[in-house]
């Protein structure tokens, strides 16, 4: 179910389907990358929202889908969404989902009143969760997707594989990918973290196109 993926780094991916190419928080991407027909951003920090990222794989008819601050710097042909949004986009039905902080050190980092999201995108039959960035919460626990794509990389920013892998434990998708790790926060060895503690879900590793920056043990 991952075969049409690739994931750059952090929560950075391309789908690369029949006559479409859509891209989810482009950031990290190669200088010569498919031009997008959809991009879906998550919120407006900078390694979800990278403006020089963007020009690379921007076209003339590239939609871009974003939560409204983002939108507005986007220009273009841009959806403004908020979570609990059902639309089509490009051929490309999706559902948005809250995604904010609920743990107390981490509230000022995601605030649920920015109204950023994550992404269902039904691809090729399936359904694909992109989490974007937050804590376990009421709303991400009512999540029904057979791919589950979730940020496990921790303090100071999100949950933290064990968080994460709590969140998988409920929803119960097919399978469950690590992503927002080995990079700004959380270390490598943070993927394998996440499929012990999730077990029985079935998890996935991918290795990202640009090397892990964060290697070392996890400080704690």
């Amino acid at each position: 179910m991952l075969e049409k993926f690739t994931w750059y780094k952090q929560s950075a991916y391309k789908w690369k389907g029949e006559g479409v190419t859509v891209y989810i928080d482009p950031w990290g991407l190669r200088d010569k990358e498919e031009p997008a027909d959809v991009v879906f951003i998550t919120h407006a920090h900078a390694d979800h929202f990278e403006p020089e990222d963007i020009a690379k794989i921007r076209k003339g008819t590239t939609q871009f889908v974003a939560p409204r601050d983002v939108a507005e710097k986007l220009g273009g042909n841009v959806k403004a969404i908020k979570p609990g949004d059902s639309l089509d986009v490009a051929g490309i039905k999706f559902e948005t989902v809250p995604a904010y902080s609920t743990v107390e050190h981490r509230l000022q980092t995601h605030p649920k009143s920015n109204n950023w999201v994550g992404y269902i995108l039904s691809l090729d039959g399936h359904r694909y969760w992109f989490s974007g960035d937050g804590d376990p919460n009421p709303d991400i626990e009512k999540v029904k997707a057979d791919v589950a794509l979730i940020c496990v990389g921790g303090d100071p920013y999100v949950m933290n594989a064990t968080e994460a892998a709590g969140v998988v434990k409920k929803i119960k998708p097919q399978l469950a990918v690590p992503n927002h790790y080995g990079f700004v926060v959380g270390v490598a060895s943070d993927g394998e973290t996440f499929a012990k503690e999730a077990a029985p879900v079935k998890v996935q590793i991918m290795k990202p196109v640009n090397a892990f920056e964060r290697t070392g043990a996890a400080a704690h």
